[in-house]
């Protein structure tokens, strides 16, 4: 997992910004209408579902859990298409398809956190944004008549948050591959 996500660096880079793009601008542009931020949640989604799913099928010979970033990506789209098919949906279904992405990315970024471990990767980000994906969206369902800038408010700091640790997890991730291949190159080969 870690030489897949190594390899796939961008990905999570990729994701990080578009989390802080969406973010940001739900954050300064508070008067949006509900159209605005389901066309804004759509393209965040979109953007970093597509993202995961093209590293996990060009990486998919590299590893065998190639799948969870897959499957991380088709959910992700799905959600984004959810957005895009049906824009005028009521604010309440909005809430509970971005409450239902955020556990679903929680709980495979829990996984894949899980699966860095196991490698002797004590990658701690990936564990902190899969709890707080998974916290963000069971309040967002549990609560979910809160206000609509309420709503753009906590959306934003979640997705500046989230996407920020995305970032910097992106980032330190590009240094993994190189690390994977020096730790190859001096393990000794057995006959």
């Amino acid at each position: 997992m870690d030489e897949l996500l190594g390899r796939a660096w961008w990905m999570l880079a990729l994701r990080g910004a578009a989390g802080i793009l969406f973010g940001l601008l739900a954050l300064f542009w508070p008067g949006l209408t509900l159209l605005l931020l389901v066309g804004m949640f759509a393209a965040y989604a979109l953007i970093g579902g597509i993202a995961a799913v093209s590293a996990a099928i060009r990486h998919r010979s590299i590893r065998t859990d190639w799948w969870i970033p897959l499957l991380l990506g088709l959910c992700t789209i799905a959600a984004g298409l959810i957005a895009v098919a049906a824009p005028g949906i009521t604010a309440l279904v909005l809430i509970a398809v971005m409450g239902a992405n955020a556990i679903v990315t929680g709980v495979l970024d829990l996984i894949a956190g899980v699966r860095l471990k196991r490698r002797g990767r004590t990658e701690w980000l990936l564990f902190f944004i899969g709890i707080l994906s998974v916290l963000f969206g069971i309040f967002v369902l549990i609560v979910p008549g809160a206000g609509a800038l309420a709503l753009v408010w906590m959306i934003g700091t979640y997705a500046i948050v989230t996407g920020a640790l995305l970032l910097v997890l992106g980032l330190v991730a590009r240094n993994w591959r190189s690390a994977v291949l020096r730790d190859q190159q001096n393990t000794p080969l057995h006959s």
